[in-house]
């Protein structure tokens, strides 16, 4: 490996967009640092040839140690931050208990907000450095029962867009990446935590969390348009080689669909046509 190459610590490496964004920017030349939270997945990584640490988001403890144990292999820098790691919590807002939604963002903002705060002084003492934040379609438009992981991305698409700002003239980039459905396993995860948190039979909404758990638990792509992880790793990319890398990248058309519909209907006609998309998706199950 090239001593010139440059760094980047990726959150979330277990499977799906982490797992391919770190093995395609380590074939392209990156020095990747693969994280994720349990130790087996970390294995697994190794055995994939990537230097790999556990880190979990949810404890402060696990990510100052990771990052001092990255930053001494790396002479103390670091050249970028995908922060992909998280999860879906689904279910209906009247549903959510205030521990659920205590777990949402402790992973999808807290975690992910201490660990950009310690790496930011690295970058200033440096003189540059990308942040790219993996967001989502819903971190901008919502659809039914998906409130707790909305109001998430939400959450980091505020905070982030802040960090741009104050970041400007340092030469420190911050970038959201925007995906629509992505291959992974993402639907998997989030039906765990569905039946971890939500309490079927006591909710009016139980028929409707029966289609839920159709979708969930249906192995192929419950939407059209679904593309495989590599379209994120190729926003990634320009996110990270770009001399003036864009404040947001969209990816897949229902992104690209949804914002333009966000920019030019009233807020009453975004809402039935985000509740007809839901039922449209109910109904196929």
């Amino acid at each position: 490996m090239s001593s010139s190459a440059k760094e980047i610590l990726i959150t979330g490496c277990s499977t799906g967009i982490g797992l391919c964004v770190a093995k395609g920017l380590k074939k392209r030349g990156y020095r990747v640092f693969a994280t994720a939270r349990n130790p087996e997945d970390v294995e697994n990584l190794k055995n994939e040839g990537l230097e790999s640490f556990v880190l979990d988001l949810n404890d402060s403890n696990s990510i100052r140690e990771t990052l001092n144990k990255i930053l001494e292999q790396t002479d103390g820098k670091l050249f970028a931050l995908f922060n992909n790691a998280g999860f879906g919590q689904p279910g209906a807002v009247e549903d959510l208990t205030r521990q659920a939604l205590r777990e949402q963002f402790e992973t999808n903002v807290l975690g992910l907000v201490e660990l950009t705060n310690l790496i930011l002084p690295i970058m200033r003492k440096q003189g540059s450095g990308r942040i790219i934040q993996n967001s989502s379609v819903l971190g901008f438009v919502v659809m039914p029962f998906r409130g707790a992981y909305s109001a998430s991305k939400f959450a980091l698409e505020g905070i982030s867009d802040a960090l741009r700002i104050e970041l400007a003239g340092t030469n420190i980039f911050v970038s959201l990446v925007e995906p629509g459905p992505i291959e992974s396993k993402f639907r998997d995860n989030a039906y765990k935590k569905f039946r971890e948190n939500i309490d079927i039979d006591k909710s009016p909404h139980k028929d409707r969390y029966q289609a839920m758990i159709s979708r969930l638990t249906n192995e192929t792509p419950s939407y059209p348009f679904t593309l495989p992880p590599e379209a994120v790793l190729k926003k990634v990319i320009d996110a990270l080689e770009n001399p003036k890398p864009k404040p947001r990248y969209y990816v897949t058309f229902p992104t690209y669909l949804f914002a333009y519909l966000k920019r030019i209907l009233p807020q009453s006609l975004m809402d039935f046509v985000l509740t007809r998309a839901s039922n449209a998706e109910s109904k196929k199950y």
